[in-house]
């Protein structure tokens, strides 16, 4: 007989995810072990088991849920609706508000992408690229007359939006919301001002 899932499963994975980000990010994804992992939950051994085969199912669990929810929520603000430069305002705002809190997270993508099978980090870079692409689309309707051909260009310039976000975290994690709002408003204007000139 099939085993039932309890009412509360969804929950208990959300909190192991959580508490595999934080124990992936401490003590890296090869020092991690399952017995390390489920004292962290507060679980047995046992019992994270019921949940995740093995540390390699748990991280590709921890950064599909991730990167997929942060694709969601960037890539829900259309490009193409209204200004383009409200679209860079509201988009980076977005990915800083999505950065709260997480970032445990998104250091286990920096770091433990690589220990995934191939396909796995297929799907994950997949949703990179996608959050990446729509970056770009966005300067690429900001100047089309910088960007026009130059496809080198407008990455370059779209990874170092990218660079002064994903930096934030590292030199102002505790940042309240008033705090990112603000950075948010420094990161747009110096984009928007450098796209005047590139």
């Amino acid at each position: 007989m099939a085993r039932t899932i309890a009412k509360d499963h969804g929950e208990k994975r959300a909190q192991i995810l959580k508490s595999a980000a934080r124990v992936f990010a401490d003590q890296g994804f090869d020092r991690a072990s399952m017995a390390m992992l489920a004292r962290e939950c507060g679980i047995s051994k046992a019992n994270i088991y019921h949940y995740y085969d093995s540390k390699d199912a748990l991280l590709f669990d921890l950064l599909d849920n991730y990167l997929s929810q942060l694709r969601d929520r960037i890539c829900a603000i259309r490009p193409g609706d209204g200004p383009p430069e409200e679209a860079l305002r509201k988009t980076v705002l977005e990915i800083l508000m999505a950065y709260q809190g997480a970032d445990d997270e998104h250091r286990v993508q920096a770091s433990g992408l690589s220990a995934l099978p191939e396909d796995q980090q297929k799907i994950l870079r997949s949703y990179q690229r996608d959050m990446v692409g729509h970056m770009a689309a966005i300067l690429a309707r900001i100047a089309p007359e910088r960007f026009d051909g130059q496809p080198a260009k407008l990455r370059a310039a779209t990874m170092s939006v990218f660079g002064m976000l994903n930096w934030f975290y590292m030199w102002n994690s505790q940042a309240n919301e008033a705090a990112r709002r603000e950075y948010a408003t420094l990161v747009s204007n110096l984009t928007l001002g450098g796209l005047k000139t590139v």
